[in-house]
């Protein structure tokens, strides 16, 4: 098996091939001056299965056609199968049709995918399971959350974990078994004219001198964690630390966590992290699934 490196792989393909013991081939890479893309991979691929690994963080659209390039030209050069490591599943939000004529994003992206040669997929969480079903090949899904538990424990002494919805309680569950607290989830009612959510509560929660750990799949504007933040501080918490699995902080969001009493951010290598963000590397877990 061989490891090729996308421009975007943001050293998840060293990591890879070093726990695999496999040879890995860095793809070379420039933009030219219109702003298009060359991809070249130096090294052969004949009769051989490969790894191509790259994620699609911000610039989403580049990163995609970047994959789609590696892909085809695998192909060309004679691979005889092409597995897709894809950290940071770009477009994974819009994945059902909510008003007429809208797009769903990722059913085009993981149908490309497969066109361009990909038979099977692995993602680290994204941000539904079911929208994976649009892609035709072999899917698999990592969870990241033991990885970051284990991470979060060096810096807490009396944890909660506090997940920002139900839909997000699993993950609280999962973290709280290695960290050593409890966990729950915030109750958020929305406002049915405007859409605007607001916070109702937290069922069995006791934040009062507390290390609370917020625990999302995304931090991207940071809305959610802001809030759930203020609402740990009056429930008397001591720290808030905000992680997930995939800290995109765009819009300014970090500096409006620091302004909300956020202490430590705390994430994964799926993407290039800004450098306060403590960064956990998955690479291990995302090689031994391979």
């Amino acid at each position: 098996m061989i490891i090729v490196g996308g421009p975007a792989s943001n050293g998840m393909d060293d990591g890879i091939s070093r726990f695999l013991s496999s040879t890995l081939l860095k793809t070379e890479y420039k933009v030219f001056p219109d702003g298009e893309s060359y991809i070249r991979i130096p090294g052969s691929v004949k009769d051989k299965e490969v790894v191509v690994v790259q994620s699609t963080f911000p610039e989403q659209d580049k990163r995609l056609m970047e994959l789609f390039f590696l892909s085809e030209t695998l192909r060309d050069m004679g691979a005889t199968k092409i597995h897709a490591v894809v950290p940071y599943l770009a477009y994974s939000r819009q994945d059902r049709r909510f008003l007429e004529g809208e797009a769903i994003s990722v059913k085009t992206v993981l149908r490309m995918m497969g066109q361009a040669g990909i038979s099977s997929l692995t993602v680290v969480e994204p941000h539904h399971e079911e929208e994976m079903k649009y892609f035709p090949g072999q899917v698999r899904i990592i969870s990241p959350y033991e990885d970051i538990a284990v991470e979060l424990r060096k810096h807490v002494t009396d944890p909660f974990v506090l997940a920002p919805d139900r839909s997000a309680l699993s993950r609280a569950e999962r973290i709280a078994k290695i960290v050593g607290g409890d966990f729950s989830h915030i109750e958020k009612v929305r406002d049915k004219e405007t859409g605007k959510t607001s916070i109702k509560g937290a069922p069995n929660v006791n934040l009062k001198e507390k290390d609370v750990i917020l625990i999302d799949d995304v931090i991207s504007t940071g809305g959610t964690m802001i809030q759930a933040a203020e609402f740990a501080y009056s429930k008397g918490a001591k720290s808030v630390i905000a992680s997930a699995c995939h800290v995109l902080l765009v819009e300014g969001a970090k500096d409006k966590l620091k302004q909300v009493g956020v202490e430590k951010i705390v994430g994964t290598n799926t993407i290039k992290n800004d450098p306060e963000v403590i960064t956990v590397d998955i690479s291990k877990t995302v090689a031994l699934s391979l």
